[in-house]
């Protein structure tokens, strides 16, 4: 990891530069000053010294909620540290984000997000900016997936497309919450079909699916993962996940890639959800910098590792520019979707002008933004 070079230059005191600031401090006899200028490093030398308390931004049972706790778990294992963790859903993070933005920056809170948390400001939950006001380390992504109860007159993912065009905004699917992940990956599977859902929010992956397996809606929305051992079990049928290749499961069968079925979402393929964990950004480097390697050992053990494979999740390990990059782009391309299809959110929606983002097509030529600062390499 490259260090922060603001925090690498001596610090200039009065025109002094550090070491005779100290020599001068001494013979004035206010030595007892000194410590002003080391807390903040002893502080970080030192931590953590009491527990770290990991804020989920979903609810308990959802993919957001069981990768977040598994990490974290093998965090704590690897570097014998001591995180709780809770959870606070609601408004597809922004309950979660004003909580966390009430803490001091020292390292003891950390948020277990999604996807960058990117549809607090979409949605106006929050002006927090992911790439100004966080410090991210992404850990993996997820596949979306359509789901339908096993006596559902709908067999395939054609029969779905065919009932909702006959019956525009009838055919209901649920979601994490309006204006969240799954809403918006089904907003552009459907987009791309030409057909209007009706869209449905619980609390969670969790909720979502277990809406569809008991009825309340004719689609069970949400990820692969959400709906894997439902699968298995046989109480749901899948109909379409979006991967760019078919996906065969033990005990399931091959679970259809939406591609094949919509050729013009090919190139967006996959359309996934993404796993962090955040910290203010201006916690104290040093400590970013302990994190950074206990999170890459953890992504890569071998619990997490089965984790992910039995749930069909992809490892992606991104830290520092490359994860500040990738917030803003994934925001852009969220913003766009949601403002071409405001009419079927439900509610209002921020524009890319009034986000300060760009097209998703110039994405390259605007990143990094003015003022942006990079804090870690």
């Amino acid at each position: 990891m490259k260090s922060d070079k603001s925090k690498s230059k001596k610090p200039e005191i009065l025109g002094l530069n550090r070491r005779k600031f100290i020599a001068a401090a001494g013979a004035a006899g206010v030595v007892a000053a000194t410590p002003l200028f080391f807390t903040r490093n002893v502080r970080a030398a030192n931590w953590p010294e009491r527990p770290i308390t990991a804020v989920i931004m979903y609810g308990a049972g959802g993919g957001t909620d069981v990768l977040i706790r598994s990490l974290t778990s093998e965090m704590a294992r690897i570097a014998g540290w001591e995180i709780n963790v809770i959870n606070k859903p609601g408004a597809v993070g922004g309950v979660a984000t004003r909580f966390m933005l009430n803490k001091p920056e020292d390292g003891y809170w950390w948020m277990g997000a999604a996807n960058y948390n990117k549809f607090v400001r979409i949605m106006g939950h929050s002006d927090s900016k992911a790439w100004e006001d966080w410090q991210y380390f992404q850990a993996a992504n997820s596949l979306a997936s359509w789901s339908v109860r096993t006596d559902s007159p709908y067999q395939t993912f054609e029969d779905v497309i065919a009932a909702a065009k006959a019956n525009p905004g009838k055919i209901s699917i649920s979601t994490s919450g309006t204006g969240g992940l799954w809403q918006e990956l089904a907003l552009i599977v459907s987009e791309a079909a030409g057909v209007k859902l009706k869209y449905v929010p619980y609390k969670g992956g969790k909720a979502a699916s277990l809406a569809g397996l008991q009825g309340e809606v004719d689609i069970a929305g949400g990820g692969v993962h959400e709906h894997v051992e439902l699968l298995k079990a046989g109480k749901l049928r899948n109909l379409q996940q979006t991967g760019p290749e078919d996906i065969t499961i033990d005990g399931v069968g091959t679970l259809r890639s939406v591609g094949n079925m919509l050729p013009s979402l090919k190139p967006l393929l996959p359309l996934s959800g993404i796993y962090n964990i955040a910290l203010r950004r201006n916690t104290p480097l040093d400590i970013l910098d302990k994190i950074q390697p206990v999170f890459a050992e953890a992504v890569k053990s071998e619990t997490f590792q089965g984790i992910l494979k039995s749930k069909h999740f992809q490892e992606d390990i991104r830290f520092g520019q490359d994860a500040d990059r990738r917030a803003a782009q994934v925001e852009a391309v969220t913003a766009k979707t949601f403002w071409n299809t405001k009419d079927q959110i439900g509610k209002e929606v921020k524009s890319l002008d009034e986000l300060g983002l760009p097209d998703p097509d110039s994405f390259d030529k605007w990143w990094p933004p003015q003022g942006y600062k990079p804090r870690m390499g």
